[in-house]
């Protein structure tokens, strides 16, 4: 008899052992319960701790509350202007409302990722080449705001959408490589012209300084001169301007007394208009020949 009650006990210690364990459920700190009783909504939510059902009546849910990053699976598409990518994102949600969550949609976390890449495709076809890769600051917005207002119904807010990579044909970055190469070369020549354009005006002032100051020339020469003997070259080629001698013709005093008191230079002169022909015996200089008496 006894030993029939020690079974009898030891039974039913096992089977409340086995019902405090199907009963008894752990929500974490960063979960919601959402308890099912016959499949209706029994209660409130349950928040973080220990939480005891019903076996076999009751059924919860333990809904994270945390912000879920999903990746966005690559999607190919179409731009508007007809320019074929590929794009994939990465969306940043969390669940507000764990009963919507539970009962309005079956898997919010299927239904979110269908969403983001219906979505990321629409947005493909209204966007330009350009603005999907350098503007993606407004497609991100877009997207959130497209993903925004279905998800709310499901308990879900989207905390944010990132466009992560734009892949292109190879046909088009070459393209799009030739492109920036011709704009920067355009604006390198565009540079280079401005440049000349500069420098010939400043020339032309140096070119007025000296032909108004002619020792301004002189004092240039030997400017270059001293810039080309400090590279220690062995030999020096230096150009003889007009302009100096010039300024050293006007800087010398003039001779003309001297030619005028020489014989030899002014019969070298060249004889004026109107003057009577001279004979080349006439022009010769007066010579004393000796006497021979024989001749």
């Amino acid at each position: 008899m006894v030993q029939e009650l020690l079974t009898a006990l030891a039974i039913t210690g096992a089977a409340g052992l086995l019902y405090v364990a199907a009963a008894a459920h752990v929500v974490r700190q960063y979960e919601k319960g959402v308890v099912l009783r016959f499949g209706r909504l029994r209660g409130q939510v349950r928040g973080p701790g220990f939480v005891m059902i019903v076996p076999g009546v009751d059924r919860i849910h333990k809904v994270n509350m945390q912000i879920v990053t999903m990746p966005v699976p690559a999607q190919d598409g179409i731009t508007r202007d007809n320019v074929t990518v590929r794009v994939d994102a990465v969306i940043y949600f969390k669940v507000v409302d764990p009963v919507d969550a539970i009962i309005r949609v079956e898997d919010y976390r299927f239904a979110v990722s269908q969403m983001a890449q219906t979505s990321l495709r629409s947005i493909l076809g209204k966007s330009d080449l350009d603005e999907l890769l350098s503007n993606r600051e407004k497609l991100n917005q877009g997207l959130e705001l497209m993903m925004d207002s279905p998800a709310v119904e499901w308990g879900v807010t989207i905390d944010r959408v990132e466009i992560k990579d734009v892949s292109l044909p190879e046909t088009m970055k070459r393209s799009m490589a030739r492109q920036a190469e011709a704009d920067r070369e355009r604006r390198a020549r565009i540079i280079n012209a401005d440049a000349e354009l500069q420098a010939s005006k400043k020339l032309a002032e140096a070119a007025g300084v000296m032909s108004d100051q002619p020792a301004a020339l002189q004092l240039r020469l030997l400017q270059t001169v001293v810039a080309v003997a400090a590279e220690k070259n062995s030999t020096l080629v230096l150009p003889f301007p007009v302009e100096l001698l010039r300024f050293l013709e006007r800087a010398t005093p003039q001779q003309s007394a001297v030619y005028r008191a020489s014989p030899a230079v002014a019969l070298s002169k060249p004889p004026k208009a109107g003057d009577a022909p001279q004979h080349p015996a006439a022009s010769a200089a007066p010579c004393a020949l000796p006497y021979s008496p024989g001749g």
